[in-house]
C-alpha cells in the first residue's frame, strides 16, 4: 500500500513537467484539435475540474478575510508600480510585466491549492472575489496602458462562464442531489488529471503561438520571458508570506502566484502591444514548474511523516 502511495505521489510530482513537454512536442496537432472543437476543449476541462472541486466547498465556509484584502492590494498596486518602473526602459516589456500581475488567479489554483493542503474554501473565495475585482479594475488599467478601449463586459464575458457557472452548478448539486455531490467531492483527484489535459492543450497552443511569431527580436522575447520568471517567483513568495501570517501559506501562494494566463494572453493581444503576450505565455511555463516543485516538496514531507 505504501509503495502504491509513494508511486502515486511521485507521478504527481513529475506530471506537470511531463504534460508541458507533451504539449510542446505535439503543439501542431493539439492546436489543430482545439481549433476543430471551436476552442471548447480547454473551457470544458476547466469547467469539469472546477465543478468537481467546488462540490467539496460549502457555501457557509466561504468568507472574505483580511488575507484577501492584502492579496488584492498587492495585486493592484504592484501591477501599476511595475508598469511605471519599466516603461522608461521598454513599453512592451512594461506591458507584459503589468499584465502578469494584473491577471486574476487561475481557476485551477483551487485544485492545486487543495493538493498542497490549503484551505480550499479560502482559495475558492479569493477566486470569485479576485476575478470580479479585476473585471472592474482591468478596463481602466488596460485602456490607459494600451491602445484599445477595454470594457467591464468584455472581461466579465471571459471570466463568468468558467468561474461562476461551475460554482453555481456545484452548489445546486449539493442542494438537490447531495449524495452525488458527496461522491464527486470524494473523488476530487480526478480534477488534477483534467488539469493535466488542459495544461497539454494550453502549452500546445502557447508553443504554436511563439513559433508563429515573426519580426520579433530575440532580445525582446528573452526580456519578456525573464521578467515573467521574476514576477512569477515574487508573486508566489509574497503570496506565501502573506498566507503564513494568516496560517495558510499554500492558499496565499496559489492565490497570488497562479494566474489565469489564458485570460492574460487574450488581454495582452487585444488591448496592449501583442508582442507583450509573450510574457504571460512564458508565465504559463514558470508557474507550472513552481507548482511541480511545490508538489514534490509536499510529497517528500508526507513521506517523511509516514
Amino acid at each position: 500500500m505504501h509503495l502504491f502511495e509513494n508511486f502515486r505521489r511521485n507521478v504527481k510530482s513529475i506530471a506537470m513537467p511531463l504534460a508541458m513537454v507533451v504539449g510542446a512536442l505535439l503543439c501542431r496537432p493539439v492546436t489543430a484539435l482545439e481549433e476543430l472543437s471551436g476552442r471548447m476543449i480547454t473551457p470544458a476541462l476547466i469547467f469539469a475540474m472546477l465543478f468537481i472541486t467546488f462540490c467539496r466547498v460549502k457555501l457557509r465556509e466561504m468568507r472574505f478575510s483580511i488575507l484577501h484584502v492584502w492579496l488584492l492590494l498587492f495585486q493592484i498596486t504592484a501591477c501599476t508600480a511595475v508598469y511605471f518602473a519599466l516603461r522608461p526602459f521598454d513599453a512592451t516589456v512594461a506591458q507584459g510585466a503589468m499584465v502578469c500581475i494584473l491577471t486574476p488567479v487561475a481557476m485551477a489554483a483551487v485544485v492545486i491549492a487543495g493538493m498542497l493542503g490549503a484551505n480550499v474554501a479560502t482559495v475558492a473565495t479569493y477566486s470569485l472575489v479576485c476575478n470580479m475585482a479585476v473585471a472592474v479594475v482591468a478596463p481602466g488599467v488596460l485602456s490607459f496602458a494600451g491602445t484599445g478601449v477595454c470594457t467591464f463586459a468584455q472581461i466579465f464575458a471571459r471570466i463568468a462562464p468558467l468561474l461562476i457557472l461551475p460554482f453555481v452548478a456545484a452548489q445546486l448539486c449539493r442542494l438537490v442531489v447531495p449524495r452525488v455531490a458527496g461522491w464527486v467531492g470524494a473523488h476530487g483527484q480526478i480534477s488534477f488529471y483534467l488539469w493535466l489535459a488542459a495544461l497539454i492543450v494550453t502549452i500546445g497552443r502557447t508553443t504554436a503561438f511563439v513559433i508563429d511569431l515573426h519580426d520579433v527580436s530575440r532580445s525582446i522575447e528573452l526580456e519578456l520571458a525573464a521578467v515573467a520568471l521574476v514576477i512569477c517567483l515574487v508573486q508566489f513568495a509574497v503570496g506565501r508570506l502573506l498566507g503564513r501570517r494568516f496560517g495558510d501559506p499554500p492558499a496565499g501562494g496559489q492565490s497570488l502566484g497562479q494566474k489565469n494566463t489564458v485570460l492574460a494572453v487574450w488581454m495582452a493581444q487585444s488591448f496592449l502591444d501583442p508582442i507583450s503576450s509573450i510574457a504571460p505565455a512564458a508565465y504559463i511555463i514558470w508557474q507550472n514548474f513552481v507548482n511541480s516543485y511545490q508538489l514534490y516538496r509536499k510529497s517528500k514531507a508526507d513521506r517523511n511523516r509516514l
